[in-house]
Formats: C-alpha cells, sequence, structure tokens
C-alpha cells in the first residue's frame, strides 16, 4: 500500500489519495493536459518545467516507459497527478513501469483523486499548487501556506534552466537522409524536444543546436541558411534577451522559424505583446485553422501564454518589419497560433509539428521551413 497523499491548491482546496511516484513535496503552477497517449514525452518535455501535470485521461502507465520515446535527457514535470495509475505495465515496448521511473527521478506524484473535478476547477484559472506525501504530510493550513510561499509562472524566465549548456549538431545522415546537407539550420535550445532537430534532419537539413545565451553575432557567425526557435518553458514577457537577440537576426533577414515559445519570441520581436491564458492549451487534440490552406489540422499544444496580434486584417509591425498576418487560429477559442511576415522570411507556430506525442497534421511546417531557406539563397 502506498503512503498517503494530499494535492493542495493555493486557493485552499485539498484532495487527498496516495502517493505516485517518489514521496515528499513538491510546488509549482499546476496545469491539465488532454492527451490520452504520449505521457511519456509529456513528462520528458521541458515546457512542462516547474508545472504540476494533471492528465485528464484516467489510465495513466498501461504502456510503460522505454528508453526511446523520451523528448529529452530527464523528466521535466514538477510532479505528477493521475486518477487511476496501471497496476502494471503491457507493451512490447515496456521497459520497466512509469511509477518506477518517477520514483528513480524523485519526480512526487499523486493518485487516486478525482481528475475531472480538478480539471473543472483549473478550467477556471490555473494555479500554484504542491503535492505532500510521506513524513512531508501536515495540516492543510501548513500546507497550503506552503504553497502560496512559492514564485507564479508569470514573470518568470526558465529557458536558461533547460537548455543545453553547449552547441551540438544533428546530421541528416543520422536521421535516415541521403545525400549532402540541404541547408544548415542554427536551432536555439529554448527547451527543445529531440524530435525537433529529428524533423529538420531527415528532410536534409544540418542542425546545430546551440544554448538559450547564444547571442546574434555567434548566431550569424556560423553563416546559418535558417535560423530555428523551439518551445520552452517561463513567461515570454520575462525573455528579453532572446526578443533582442531575434531582431538581430530579422533584421539580417536570416530565414526564420519558431514554433511555441519560439512563436512568442517572435510576436514579441515584431513589437506585439502577450499575455496569460486562464488554463492555456495542453494536449494532443487542439483544432487549428491555416489561413493559407483553409485546412483545419489536429495539433499537439503545451503552452500558457499567447501572442496579442491583430486576427482579422493584416497589421504592421509595431518595431519596424513590416507588414505581419496571422497565419492560424485556435478554433476553440480564437488564440493566435501562428505568425508571418511579408516583409521577411520569417514565420512560426504555436503549437508542435514535431508530433511528439501527436498527430502528424502540421509536419508540412518543416517543409514550409526549407522552402523559405530556398528562396533565400
Amino acid at each position: 500500500m502506498t503512503a498517503p497523499a494530499a494535492l493542495v491548491l493555493e486557493d485552499g482546496r485539498v484532495f487527498e489519495g496516495r502517493a505516485y511516484g517518489a514521496t515528499g513535496v513538491t510546488t509549482g503552477e499546476i496545469v491539465f493536459n488532454t492527451g490520452m497517449t504520449g505521457y511519456q514525452e509529456t513528462l520528458t518535455d521541458p515546457s512542462y518545467h516547474r508545472q504540476i501535470v494533471v492528465m485528464t485521461a484516467p489510465h495513466i502507465g498501461n504502456t510503460g516507459v522505454n528508453d526511446e520515446d523520451p523528448e529529452s535527457g530527464r523528466i521535466w514535470v514538477a510532479g505528477y497527478v493521475v486518477r487511476d495509475p496501471a497496476r502494471r505495465p503491457s507493451n512490447w515496448r515496456s521497459q520497466r513501469s512509469l511509477d518506477e521511473e518517477l520514483q528513480s527521478q524523485g519526480i512526487v506524484g499523486i493518485s487516486g483523486i478525482d481528475t475531472r473535478q480538478l480539471t473543472r476547477i483549473l478550467r477556471e484559472g490555473v494555479m500554484r499548487a504542491g503535492i505532500f506525501s510521506g513524513d512531508e504530510l501536515g495540516t492543510a493550513d501548513e500546507m497550503v501556506a506552503r504553497v502560496r510561499d512559492t514564485a507564479e509562472m508569470s514573470g518568470l524566465h526558465l529557458a536558461d534552466e533547460v537548455s543545453t549548456d553547449a552547441a551540438y549538431t544533428v546530421e541528416p545522415s543520422e536521421h535516415g537522409f541521403v545525400g549532402e546537407p540541404t541547408a544548415h539550420v542554427v536551432a536555439v535550445d529554448l527547451g527543445i524536444k529531440s524530435m525537433t532537430p529529428h524533423r529538420m534532419a531527415e528532410r536534409g537539413m544540418k542542425v546545430t543546436v546551440v544554448p538559450a545565451t547564444a547571442t546574434a553575432q555567434e548566431i550569424l557567425a556560423m553563416n546559418p541558411d535558417g535560423v530555428f526557435l523551439s518551445n520552452g518553458p517561463g513567461d515570454p514577457a520575462a525573455a528579453e534577451r532572446t526578443v533582442g537577440m531575434l531582431r538581430e537576426v530579422l533584421g539580417a533577414k536570416v530565414p526564420f522559424f519558431g514554433i511555441c515559445f519560439g512563436n512568442q519570441m517572435l510576436g514579441r520581436a515584431l513589437g506585439y505583446g502577450t499575455y496569460k491564458l486562464p488554463f492555456g492549451h495542453r494536449g494532443i487534440n487542439q483544432p487549428v485553422i491555416d489561413r493559407t490552406t483553409g485546412k483545419v489540422e489536429v495539433t499537439a499544444h503545451n503552452h500558457g501564454f499567447a501572442v496579442d496580434a491583430p486576427t482579422d486584417a493584416e497589421s504592421d509591425s509595431p518595431a519596424g518589419f513590416g507588414r505581419v498576418r496571422v497565419s492560424h487560429v485556435c478554433l476553440n477559442d480564437d488564440v493566435v497560433e501562428g505568425l508571418e511576415c511579408l516583409d521577411i522570411p520569417a514565420f512560426s507556430v504555436q503549437y508542435h509539428p514535431e508530433a511528439a506525442a501527436g498527430p502528424h497534421d502540421a509536419a508540412y511546417l518543416f517543409d514550409r521551413f526549407a522552402d523559405l531557406m530556398k528562396e533565400g539563397k
């Protein structure tokens, strides 16, 4: 029998359950993910740094854990909340159970709570929370006080905490491409998922992944055919250094592509604002319309902030980069899901076209990037 555990929200509500994974205490912003599969990719997505993730699907852990599916070298979520964990994994690729993996990496979780009720609460607005188990269990007042003493997500600059320490290269030949590289991309790691350079490499792009601290001068000195900004955690308004770097790249008219946090960086570099969503988009079933083709895509998301740009017509970049249009929009709530610059070679999307985990509807965006770089040459 596992140890008793409590999930405590900053508004004072307490959910009692059982420890899942490591016992102890963890705090962070609590968010929910609507994906029914892909929990291993979710856990290892650096964009979830400092966040406690609630899975809305009731049964988690059925397929266990393997060494092929992680999107980074470790689990990044601050804590994990599930309703009904699998008693034992059942999949030919499984190498160990999810519970064992959480324990080995020290991830504090809780199971056996009503995640439907919890999700309905969080749909009114995400908040800070804590998971307490074992010796860390205290009175409700004590635990709520500890939660309220933690930092809010707004205002946090977190990309440096999840980025690579040193540059590395992903070669096309490593991912099945035959022939000479078709382009050289410098990808700035703000919390990059491993499948992203994979998707570019399999299309013939040589990808040099550099730390979040890389300057525009360092990036441009590599003479890239294109520059890419990845997904990542934190408040885009706090990433002024990255915004300044990107403005220099845009000024040099090097083809640019950004996803997720990279989309927010493009928005801010162009002079638009960003804002915090009430509960964000997290999952692999979000409908987005591509305004260029009129096609509706089912897409993978993980973001709590969005770009504040006009969706009804083209607008002029407040920072002087010419005309901009919103290229993609979420059909659930009209949130900006993509930006396209009409006078410089740059575009971005808010979601995850690398499809890890998730549908492959948006894979064409890597081909668009390849075409943009070919035009640049």
